[in-house]
């Protein structure tokens, strides 16, 4: 685990086969490259341990699920190759919960922002809070969501995610978010959504783990290409992001950590 000025990923298991990955940065864990990195790898690491049977994916702190790319990191991009780099790493984390063959229950507290709409629609089963609405903001910034497209969409279907990405400004209630399909539930507070995964995971582990993972092979038929999809995509993303409206458009609104 890094110091927590960098962020980290952390992955735990349990005795009962119950692995609870999560990640924290303090600027509303939004992700660098090095952290996203680290969380495909420690998906990939769940997914391959013989002793997890299955994956809860969380992240820490009390604000925002995932705001997303790290603007820090946005801002230093100068190649087309280092923009590559960077937007591969979501397609790495997307890609690393598509051929896991345990099962991936989202935990989302707050609010999801571009990439992290896309982290939420890459897990199998997601819950959330009232707390985590949605937003895709990337047309904003001079860029779009390319790379985490074909994870919302398998979730939410084309139209809902046309709708969200060209009403960019706008963010979208966990409960519509529900209703297209991206949440299977939505909880009043987090102690309320603990209860649910946990009590689902608790019957997970009790089931044959060759028919979750014939089940998981079965939820994600049809998305084989996507390790070149999501790579074409990522190419298209940092590309834009040398442009010069991309680089003034987020210079202007970074957060503050």
């Amino acid at each position: 685990m890094e110091a927590n000025t960098q962020g980290y990923v952390n992955a735990i298991t349990e005795q009962s086969g119950i692995t609870t990955i999560s990640f924290f940065h303090p600027a509303q864990n939004s992700l660098p490259g090095a952290l996203l990195l680290q969380l495909a790898q420690s998906i990939q690491n769940a997914g391959n341990n013989p002793l997890t049977k299955v994956i809860i994916l969380k992240s820490d702190g009390e604000q925002a699920f995932c705001a997303g790319a790290s603007f820090d990191e946005l801002l230093q991009i100068t190649t087309k190759q280092q923009g590559l780099d960077f937007f591969s790493g979501f397609a790495k984390v997307i890609n690393a919960c598509r051929t896991s063959s345990k099962i991936i229950i989202g935990r989302i507290h707050g609010k999801a922002i571009g990439g992290g709409v896309g982290i939420a629609a890459a897990t199998d089963h997601c819950f959330a809070t009232a707390n985590a609405a949605i937003k895709l903001s990337e047309l904003t910034i001079g860029i779009g969501p390319f790379v985490i497209e074909p994870a919302v969409t398998r979730k939410i279907g084309l139209s809902a995610f046309s709708h969200v990405t060209i009403n960019a400004t706008d963010f979208y209630t966990a409960q519509w978010a529900k209703g297209k399909g991206l949440y299977a539930d939505v909880f009043d507070d987090a102690a309320e959504m603990d209860t649910a995964i946990n009590t689902l995971a608790q019957k997970i582990i009790s089931w044959n783990p060759e028919a979750l993972s014939a089940l998981k092979k079965t939820l994600w038929q049809g998305t084989d290409n996507w390790d070149t999809l999501l790579t074409e995509r990522a190419a298209i993303s940092g590309e834009l992001v040398l442009s010069p409206f991309a680089q003034d458009a987020i210079s202007k609104i970074k957060p503050k950590k």
